[in-house]
Parts: structure tokens; sequence; C-alpha cells
């Protein structure tokens, strides 16, 4: 478990401001799933989906997604898992396979996050932010995703992951606004990701 509960440059939990919001939000919680349900809500509800509200920067590291209140949902992951791992509690990164239109090319890749709990093993949850259509929840030990991959060319990819993939952490530095990360969504073919760890 010590990959999902170390601290990285993109996961940079040991930053003041990321400390400190995972202590907040877990003082006075009963319990581990207590301390995940709130770090999932505040993700989840406070940080606006960078699309979804056309806001920039662009973010990556967890302590700049929680600076700017924005982020993709590669981003958002990123700092639930920082604040995860702030209060002792790992957590890795996972990731789908979506369509972006109508069920069909072009596709991108979805970020959410895997927590383990002691009573479930790893549960899946994503804090990318609901809205109409999307009704993400923390229900362990029912997924409650934000969306289903079953479509043609969709899927899970396999595994969780201590650190972001490459393909996702090369878009989000190298673009400058959330128009520019919506031009170039980052993907992977079938081919590409199954033999990744």
């Amino acid at each position: 478990m010590h990959d999902y509960l170390s601290a990285s440059s993109i996961i940079d939990f040991d930053h003041p401001e990321v400390l400190a919001t995972a202590h907040r939000l877990a003082a006075g919680a009963g319990s581990k799933a207590d301390i995940v349900r709130a770090c999932f809500a505040f993700v989840r509800d406070e940080i606006a989906h960078s699309a979804d509200y056309r806001r920039n920067p662009v973010t990556c590291r967890a302590s700049d997604v929680l600076r700017h209140r924005t982020g993709f949902c590669y981003a958002k992951s990123h700092l639930l898992a920082g604040l995860l791992r702030a209060n002792g509690i790992p957590a890795g990164l996972c990731y789908q396979r979506l369509a972006t239109g109508d069920s069909t090319a072009p596709y991108c890749l979805h970020g959410l996050n895997a927590v383990y709990l002691a009573d479930v093993g790893w549960y899946r949850l994503d804090p990318r932010g609901n809205k109409a259509g999307v009704d993400a929840r923390f229900d362990p030990p029912r997924e409650a995703l934000a969306f289903a991959a079953h479509g043609p060319g969709e899927g899970d990819l396999p595994g969780i992951h201590a650190e972001p993939l490459p393909v996702v952490t090369e878009v989000l530095e190298r673009c400058g606004s959330y128009q520019e990360v919506l031009a170039c969504l980052p993907d992977l073919a079938p081919g590409e990701y199954d033999a990744k760890p």
C-alpha cells in the first residue's frame, strides 16, 4: 500500500494547503468511511469541473486544483487522492475510456479514483462533479460512478494507478486553457492500455 499513501509531484498532499484541508475535512469524523465521504463530497461539490464551468487555469497538481478551485476530472482525482492519502487512507487513480459524442468515436479517457476500505477492499468513486444526467455518490459497497463505460470502444482501463498516466499529465501540463484541453483530450486505444499496470 506504500505507493497509494505516498506524496509526489502531482499528488502533492505534503503541500501545506492540501494538508490543512485534509485535516479540516477529517475533523470530527467517526470513521475512515466518514473521512472518505467528506473528502469526496468536497472535491465533487466544491471544486468546479473546468469544462462544465468554462474555467481556467488548467490545473494538474493537487495543490493547484485546491488553490484555483477548478480542474478537469483527472485533476480533481489528483486532489481527492491527495486528501485521502494525507489522512492515511490508501487511494489511487482509475480511468475509463468513453465516447465523447453519441456512443461513437472520438473517445477520451475519464479520470476517477479508487480508495481502499477495510470492509470492502478497493472501491471506485468519481469526484467529477454532478450535473444533469450525472449522479456520482459514495455509497459502498455499491459503485455510483458518473459514467458507465459500456458502449462500443468504451471500457474500464485495468489497474489502480498510484500516479497519473503520462498521457493525462502531458495534456494538462501542455494546454493553456480549458478549450485547448477539450480539443485534445487524452486517449488510449484498447491495445495501448491492455498492458498498462
